[in-house]
């Protein structure tokens, strides 16, 4: 079913000027951000991704094209009512001082009461709400500068949300987090976007959570083109390989992330289920053993059941170990060489 498109681009293009001289990042872009979703933008340090939130927020000008919000040209609508329908969360520190996290919330009502405007009881409402949406009713009164740094961006994105703005463009909101407080705030955000009816776009590099928590992706490419898509659709049909892919690098479409691919030195015949050979193979690939179906290119067989690891060494003794700690121990210890040259 369609949603609500109020911000849309065309043909844009971004980047930065010198003098008389403009340098895109990228061009020819065609996109909305709708009602009621998530989009997460990708792309290589570079790629331009910082710009294009700035200019879809109306903070720098594109080099061309067109930028619409709710159907007219973003420049021709005046600072004050843009700051209503378009709110930003970027990657610049909060203010700190002698203010509490209550006080920095409210400076979303700036758009609403002015710089030196009191708080109706409208303004106070929302920013009460703003602070419970975002789990952080219980740091209101505390001072911005004792907080931790998910609690800080916590506030940032309550104090966004006080704007009431239809649109929020976050500039790597997760970039300083653990991935406890990446993985609660992706779910904060998707979920205020589906409950509240919001746009929300939000530029990352963690793809993980990207393909786990967005509606859709933007991946800003190298070359300076816009892919847009579903997560699975994206994942699925090569676009991520190509976008992000390099010669140190495979996208690993069964796994949802990238790997390296460096030539194995040796193979390993592996059999048996479960998560427990999941987590064998991916130990295997990390202390660089490739797979084999072949017993005579196998430096050794591996056989994984829940509880145990049972290994035929070339020279065909048999080893059993009963966790997958014991087996990496015995990988690193190379206890298996000897069997080689026997």
């Amino acid at each position: 079913m369609a949603t609500e498109a109020p911000l849309s681009a065309k043909q844009l293009s971004i980047g930065y000027r010198q003098g008389a001289d403009a340098f895109a990042l990228a061009s020819g872009l065609n996109c909305s951000l709708h009602s009621g979703q998530l989009v997460c933008l990708l792309g290589p340090n570079g790629a331009g991704k910082s710009t294009l939130i700035r200019t879809l927020a109306g903070m720098q000008p594109p080099l061309s094209g067109e930028l619409l919000l709710d159907g007219r040209p973003l420049q021709d609508i005046a600072p004050r009512e843009r700051a209503r329908a378009i709110s930003v969360v970027l990657t610049e520190g909060l203010p700190m001082g002698v203010m509490d996290s209550y006080a920095l919330v409210s400076l979303g009502r700036h758009p609403y009461s002015g710089w030196f405007g009191g708080l109706n009881a409208h303004d106070c409402e929302r920013i009460e709400w703003a602070l419970h949406a975002v789990g952080a009713s219980t740091l209101a009164r505390r001072q911005v500068a004792e907080l931790s740094d998910g609690e800080r961006q916590k506030i940032s994105i309550a104090r966004a949300l006080a704007q009431e703005a239809r649109l929020m463009l976050l500039d790597e909101p997760t970039a300083f987090l653990d991935l406890p407080r990446r993985v609660e705030l992706m779910g904060i955000l998707r979920n205020l976007a589906q409950r509240e009816k919001l746009a929300l776009l939000l530029s990352t590099h963690d793809l993980d959570l990207a393909l786990r928590f967005a509606d859709k992706l933007w991946l800003l490419s190298p070359e300076g083109s816009l892919i847009q898509g579903a997560p699975e659709v994206l994942a699925l049909n090569g676009q991520f390989a190509e976008a992000f892919a390099c010669e140190n690098l495979d996208w690993d479409a069964h796994s949802g992330s990238f790997r390296t691919h460096p030539e194995p030195c040796l193979r390993v015949q592996l059999s048996g289920d479960g998560l427990e050979r999941l987590w064998t193979q991916r130990a295997l690939d990390r202390m660089g053993f490739g797979l084999t179906e072949s017993t005579s290119d196998a430096a050794f067989a591996l056989k994984v059941d829940p509880d145990c690891w049972q290994l035929e060494l070339a020279d065909g003794a048999i080893r059993v170990l009963d966790t997958l700690q014991a087996f990496i121990e015995w990988i690193e210890a190379d206890e298996w060489r000897a069997s080689l040259s026997a």
